[in-house]
């Protein structure tokens, strides 16, 4: 069965990789609970991204944390769950895209 990343409706949690979680906290700095916040705070823009994966419906998300970080996380959808890939906080480029299109949340 195939998802859409844009589908929020079907969405029911998160499946997070170990190597993920390790990656993203020593990496960038995020714990996963933060990467979490992203998701459930508003405006998050969203947009698909056809340039990283033939296999699967790949997408990158523009938000803010509960303490109004602004984080880039790119995601898949695997049965109905947000699979992470990877976090940061957003370049000043991605701050400026998001500020820019955050009224518009699917491109």
């Amino acid at each position: 069965m195939e998802f859409d990343c844009l589908d929020a409706e079907s969405l029911t949690g998160f499946d997070w990789d170990d190597g993920n979680v390790y990656k993203n906290e020593k990496k960038h700095g995020l714990h996963y609970k933060i990467i979490e916040e992203v998701f459930f705070n508003e405006p998050l823009l969203i947009v698909e991204d056809f340039s990283h994966s033939l296999d699967e419906c790949r997408c990158v998300a523009y938000g803010r944390d509960n303490k109004n970080s602004k984080i880039m996380v790119v995601f898949t959808v695997r049965e109905n769950y947000i699979r992470v890939i990877s976090a940061r906080n957003m370049t000043k480029k991605e701050r400026s895209f998001y500020e820019n299109h955050k009224t518009n949340p699917y491109l």
